[in-house]
């Protein structure tokens, strides 16, 4: 069985396993105060051009969003988001749970635009009875987005512009961050990011970690308190420095630097594992694009979407293929995604495309 389905169906990488296990028994103080959390902090402040940044660990990514929206809200608020989005459909009513309601924005391709936003907020203001109603108080945005589309830099410069001249915080949800950052479309870097959103987390789950995601806050005023509301939301890891350690070895460099090298830019491990999936993923595509198959999404990142006849989704899967259904199974033909990660092989794909092509016949 070759499998497709997500990109957090494995352990970690085999870096990050061989520092947790050289690690292993060392005695460090909990709750983050270890020195490799410090280093991580530091590595990630350096990564994002972020000197003075509130760097806080957190598990996952649904208890990450939960956390961070619930500190960046007052109590009448709700968190502007597009209807697609994952604290919308696939987080359970986390943010509800919370004390916080989603106030949803249409989307295409999972993307919201700076004038929605605009529009929604002043008319909210405009009307004469907002204060009976939920406030918004604040933009949560994915990059990339739950259909694998990407902001551009224009974008995101636009909608971080907005968010600002109303006064409202724009929260990146990064679970997927390194995938976007690597995809060829991307003509934003990682201190974009840091610039541009008041607070935004660095996903380890899905590239390369056991677990853990990082919040990052370039501004640490616009999370204040955050640690107590952390153990609040029951997201502190009292042994901090596994994540200290996982994060520790995604931000440091892939390849040791010689005397010729040493003044080519730094390329992280996050970065390289990363690119090797969406490298992957866009081989993926171009094979299903050959063999005539309609591509239901542009996505230029891991994730991909495809249109497939029923008979051949069933064909694929027996076949041995693993992968998702993208909604509802349809009469004659399905949406469909594959999805790559750090840990999917060339073989892996390889056999992929030699199936495509042999169900295709």
């Amino acid at each position: 069985m070759i499998y497709f389905d997500s990109d957090y169906m494995e352990g970690a990488h085999p870096e990050v396993m061989r520092r947790l296990c050289e690690t292993n028994l060392e005695h460090t103080i909990g709750y983050g105060n270890d020195p490799y959390s410090i280093m991580a902090r530091d590595a990630i402040r350096k990564a994002t051009g972020a000197p003075e940044a509130l760097v806080q660990f957190l598990i996952g990514g649904t208890q990450t969003n939960a956390t961070v929206i619930d500190a960046l809200l007052r109590r009448h608020e709700g968190v502007l988001a597009a209807e697609s989005a994952h604290i919308n459909v696939h987080e359970s009513g986390a943010i509800e749970h919370s004390g916080h309601k989603v106030l949803t924005i249409p989307a295409k391709e999972g993307k919201i635009t700076a004038n929605q936003v605009d529009e929604h907020v002043t008319a909210f203001y405009s009307d004469e009875t907002y204060e009976h109603m939920v406030a918004p108080g604040m933009l949560y945005i994915t990059q990339p987005t739950e259909y694998g589309t990407l902001y551009s830099l224009r974008e995101l410069e636009d909608i971080s512009a907005v968010c600002h001249r109303h006064d409202i915080p724009l929260y990146l949800d990064g679970a997927r961050l390194g995938y976007a950052l690597a995809s060829p479309a991307a003509d934003f870097t990682l201190e974009d990011i840091a610039r541009l959103c008041d607070v935004f987390y660095i996903g380890g789950t899905k590239c390369g970690l056991l677990f853990g995601e990082a919040v990052v806050a370039a501004n640490p005023k616009r999370l204040p308190h955050f640690f107590p509301l952390v153990k609040q939301h029951g997201a502190l890891c009292a042994k901090g420095r596994i994540q200290g350690i996982q994060f520790l070895t995604l931000f440091s460099n892939s390849d040791s630097q010689s005397e010729e090298n040493k003044d080519v830019k730094e390329e992280y491990l996050y970065q390289k594992i990363c690119s090797h999936a969406v490298t992957l993923a866009q081989k993926i595509r171009a094979t299903f694009a050959e063999c005539g198959y309609k591509i239901a999404i542009d996505s230029p990142t891991n994730q991909q979407f495809f249109t497939l006849p029923n008979a051949i989704v069933d064909s694929l899967r027996a076949n041995n293929v693993s992968f998702e259904d993208w909604g509802p199974r349809g009469k004659e033909e399905t949406t469909v995604r594959f999805v790559t990660s750090w840990a999917t092989t060339d073989a892996e794909v390889d056999e992929l495309c030699s199936i495509v092509r042999k169900v295709s016949k």
